[in-house]
């Protein structure tokens, strides 16, 4: 049975959606998004309608009005019971009335309801939120206006449901979506997974610019957007004027203040990756993982791609580090009972289970393969790496980031969502309370090359003795409303936001330090700003700092501990002020001239998805696949087949100075450089793997070699791009 979602009637019919209009506002590096939903009551009878949507984890929402007919109530912000006991008591006395709250299990969930529609009534719904936009591997900040919320696994012991919402294309509508940005820098270009109209630049510096979506858009995926800057990793400072009604003195009423910063580390630092480490991949292998990636007709099951990625992550680790392998579903198992050490054996082990797997493993629970994970020792030099692959359908995510971040000093944790309706609020918020980095893989996106910079960043030692100091004039002071900084990566954007308190009569420059130890290497990065604030930008800053600071509360109040009553109430206290959601406020709205009502319940649905015939192989994994522990490749058929030539070919052109594997292994290293640069993100472990191991073996007439792999390959590589 396939069951309705979005907004229903008490006929369990779906109210219909005539539009969706959105409105998105980038400054620097965060968005403003005012989304308008129109919908139509077509029944003969009034009714109550409920509706579901996903919003992004780190979403604060700031606004949200309704108009019905000629009718506009808009909804302030009220603790959460009382604007629950309103609703119920408006929507029984025949008054309407909307609630809009976030889901308990999870902070990327809301439920919208809206009291009720006449027979033939309009009802306009427009929602504000302001958000953080995410950095990308290739330095673009990501947008993403979900289009489908997938549903959330909850094991039949627990009675806690997180409302399920599935794909909105089943119910015909338009979309249309205008993009603004403004910036200190100058901005590049802005691409979409879905067509746009070309970008209009408003000014000669090219720090303004508009587009639009191209109209006709079927919402059947996810729209994302990518906007490049052109001095991505320059720091930049913005201060916001603070609200001319707020006292003085209030988080609302002083400026804010938010710093980007990305840190560079020393070059030498950079040049030597780590070689030891605990390696600990754990793949979701529940049904859902038997989805497609995206809906083109090439696509990829998860599962599948989840597979090809552990083959090149297999191949990818240094020789004398551990790793392990957790597959996940109603249960859990690992592939050794404990981690054990790299080598040929174990990693030819782990591959034969690794092509085996499957999505067989029944629903998603989390909880129990980390909490097994966490109660095995740490090995001594060998820090723990947790990776975690999932489509983010978990019902408790809440408890999953407090068992992450009670465990933050004895690993870090990358996580990865795969495909769209992968939790924003668990896959984010694992990466942060890990110590970590989070990637979505959606759309046509291909896993390897994120997963390859996640390891990257695991690679990379780790900076300790992170602290930000302050510099301002007399009379001024900071107040820092992020939480401390427990993680830095090589040219990783830093966001901070502060309170400014105080006022000087003379200087207005400040400066901030971030000053952190690298391999014992005291490293300093300095930006200075002007105290000065820029022109209205609608609070944006302000409430993305008291958001900030109302989460840091909330892990604190689930940490438990006699205080939690006055936790909550300064949750309360600062939600309400600043106008943003919480887990314990709602918008409420109440149109007391109203006076018809029907009570409507929340349904379902869920969507499935037919597999299709497999792609071929990636001949770059195919080539990875033949890789030996060590890193050289063997002189044989296989390999010869990914080159396009038979084994006779390949050997009788052999170099007369060089063993098999040192010939088959420059011709690996040739074929990748010449032929797949394009992946280089995808392999260069590998490479830089196999060029080490050719160096060990100090062959005789390496030059010659090289020069008759590119004859027999047909092009032109040295042996310095070589690494050799």
């Amino acid at each position: 049975m396939v069951n309705c979602c979005g907004l229903v009637s008490e006929k369990n019919e779906p109210v219909p959606l005539k539009s969706i209009s959105v409105e998105l506002q980038v400054r620097d590096h965060v968005a403003s998004v005012r989304s308008c939903l129109q919908y139509v009551n077509e029944e003969e009878r009034p009714l109550e309608a409920v509706f579901v949507f996903p919003l992004p984890a780190d979403a604060a929402v700031c606004h949200f009005s309704a108009r019905i007919g000629e009718q506009e109530i808009v909804a302030e912000v009220q603790d959460r019971q009382s604007a629950r006991d309103q609703y119920d008591d408006a929507v029984s006395s025949g008054q309407q009335a909307f609630l809009l709250e976030e889901s308990e299990e999870s902070s990327d969930v809301f439920k919208l309801s809206v009291g009720c529609l006449s027979p033939g009534q309009n009802a306009s719904i427009t929602i504000v939120y302001i958000m953080e936009l995410s950095v990308q591997a290739d330095d673009a900040l990501r947008f993403c206006l979900p289009a489908v919320l997938n549903p959330r696994y909850t094991p039949a012991v627990s009675e806690a449901g997180v409302p399920e919402v599935s794909s909105a294309s089943i119910i015909p509508y338009t979309l249309s979506l205008s993009v603004e940005v403004r910036s200190s820098d100058r901005i590049s270009k802005l691409e979409s997974s879905c067509p746009l109209d070309p970008l209009e630049f408003l000014d000669a510096q090219h720090t303004h610019a508009k587009v639009n979506l191209t109209a006709g858009h079927r919402f059947d995926k996810d729209v994302e957007l990518f906007l490049y800057y052109e001095n991505s990793h320059h720091p930049s400072a913005v201060v916001e004027a603070g609200a001319s009604a707020a006292p003085s003195g209030s988080l609302m009423g002083d400026p804010a203040l938010m710093i980007s910063l990305y840190p560079e580390f020393p070059a030498d630092v950079m040049s030597s990756l780590a070689s030891r480490g605990e390696f600990i991949f754990v793949v979701d292998r529940s049904g859902s993982m038997d989805c497609k990636m995206h809906h083109g007709n090439d696509a990829q099951m998860r599962i599948e791609s989840a597979r090809d990625t552990l083959l090149l992550l297999l191949k990818s680790l240094p020789m004398g580090c551990y790793f392990n392998i957790y597959g996940f579903g109603s249960h859990f198992e690992s592939f050794f009972p404990q981690s054990v050490v790299y080598s040929e054996d174990t990693m030819e082990e782990a591959l034969k289970r690794v092509k085996s797997m499957s999505a067989d493993m029944g629903g998603t629970e989390i909880l129990q393969p980390l909490k097994h994970i966490y109660s095995q020792p740490c090995y001594p030099d060998h820090p723990r790496q947790l990776f975690m692959f999932t489509d983010g359908e978990v019902w408790n995510t809440k408890e999953v980031l407090d068992l992450v971040k009670s465990h933050v000093y004895s690993h870090r944790c990358f996580s990865f969502g795969i495909g769209e309706g992968a939790s924003t609020a668990l896959i984010t918020g694992m990466a942060r309370e890990g110590s970590g980095h989070a990637q979505f893989i959606t759309g046509t996106d291909r896993m390897q090359p994120k997963v390859m910079q996640s390891l990257r960043f695991a690679l990379q030692p780790a900076v300790d003795n992170i602290s930000v100091d302050w510099t301002v004039p007399e009379g001024v002071t900071v107040d820092m409303l992020s939480p401390s900084i427990n993680t830095l990566f090589q040219g990783q954007r830093a966001l901070i936001y502060a309170q400014i308190k105080g006022q000087s009569s003379g200087k207005k420059e400040g400066a901030v330090t971030l000053k952190y130890k690298l391999k014992d290497q005291p490293v300093t990065n300095q930006l200075q700003f002007t105290l000065k604030p820029m022109e209205d930008t609608g609070l944006t800053i302000h409430r993305l700092g008291a958001r900030s600071v109302i989460r840091s509360l909330e892990l604190e109040e689930r940490a438990g501990g006699a205080d939690a009553e006055n936790i909550r109430k300064r949750i309360v206290e600062l939600s309400v002020q600043a106008g943003v959601s919480s887990a314990h406020t709602a918008f409420i709205g109440i149109n007391k001239d109203h006076n018809q009502t029907v009570k409507g319940p929340l349904l379902q649905r869920r969507v499935p998805v037919a597999p299709e015939a497999e792609p071929l192989k990636d001949p770059v994994l195919q080539l990875v696949s033949l890789q030996k522990a060590t890193g050289c490749w063997e002189l044989n058929a296989p390999l010869a087949a990914v080159f396009g030539k038979t084994e006779d070919e390949v050997t009788n052109q052999k170099t007369a100075q060089v063993d098999g594997s040192v010939w088959a292994t420059v011709l690996a290293l040739i074929w990748l450089y010449a032929f797949k640069s394009d992946q280089q993100e995808e392999w260069q472990f590998v490479a830089m793997k196999a060029a080490s191991w050719v160096r060990s073996q100090k062959p005789d007439g390496l030059s010659q070699c090289v020069c008759d792999g590119n004859a027999l390959l047909g092009c032109q590589v040295t042996g310095d791009m070589l690494g050799i």
